[in-house]
């Protein structure tokens, strides 16, 4: 397959899973297991994109290490959803949308939710969409660096996603601020993580030769991490809720690892 028709069979593909995704959240009037499909979806874009490459090592590297990651998120955020409910942030999203706009939940869920995603999630997948296509016989040490990398963030991730749902499992902590393990070298292990793992995926690709093309999936996966869908809307409601936030973070390294920060 040429990697235009690819990048177009890919697209419809990720149109029509999220049109059928609104659909099932209109019967439940919850849009809060999107979050699942994220990391699904890309999923399923890398195994079309595998399906249809030339069978290179890159092509497998980048579907067998995607699924690794994606698999296991997906199946972690949809355990959380189906555990904790309504997630808040959706909730108030779209309650401003129907309130102040007049939109149903239809509407405001559409355009807000999955019209949006969908194109962020195309553009993400890029690597693994592109990397594949290559044609290059073997890995070389750029792709080997991409799959350390990829290793390293899915474990960072892992971890950072055990040791916050260990605590949050403790009635103990109640109210507490989640300040060791990876937690004490950066507020957002699994942010990192995830970052680590598109760069990695990026490298992989560069090395099959679609580096500059794939660029804007770990660009815009870190930028939606850091500044629009993940940092701010954490830590805007634990500053809200846990008063011992606030110290927290100015001895914790905002999103790379780094030793705490001394009085």
């Amino acid at each position: 397959m040429e990697i235009a028709a690819l990048l177009v069979v890919n697209g419809v593909v990720t149109a029509l899973c999220f049109l059928a995704l609104w659909l099932v959240s209109l019967r439940l009037k919850d849009v809060s297991f999107i979050d699942s499909w994220w990391a699904l979806g890309l999923v399923v874009t890398a195994f079309v994109s595998f399906m249809n490459a030339p069978g290179s090592p890159h092509a497998v590297a980048l579907f067998l290490l995607c699924a690794i990651w994606g698999l296991r998120l997906g199946g972690y955020l949809l355990w959380r959803w189906r555990s904790h409910g309504v997630d808040r942030r959706y909730a108030a999203i779209l309650g401003r949308a129907q309130a102040r706009r007049g939109w149903s939940f239809a509407w405001a869920s559409l355009v807000m939710v999955f019209a949006l995603q969908a194109p962020l999630q195309w553009i993400v997948s890029l690597p693994v969409q592109l990397g594949a296509m290559g044609a290059t016989p073997a890995l070389g040490a750029l792709a080997w660096g991409g799959v350390a990398l990829t290793v390293a963030g899915i474990l960072f991730e892992t971890i950072g996603d055990w040791q916050l749902t260990r605590f949050r499992a403790d009635p103990a902590n109640a109210g507490k601020v989640l300040d060791n393990g990876l937690w004490r070298y950066t507020r957002h292990p699994n942010y990192f993580g995830d970052a680590c793992v598109w760069w990695g995926l990026w490298l992989i690709a560069a090395d099959a030769g679609f580096g500059p093309w794939a660029l804007p999936g770990p660009v815009l996966m870190t930028y939606l991490l850091t500044s629009l869908s993940g940092v701010p809307t954490v830590e805007g409601h634990l500053a809200r809720s846990k008063p011992a936030y606030a110290d927290y973070v100015r001895r914790t390294s905002g999103f790379i690892p780094l030793p705490p920060r001394r009085d």
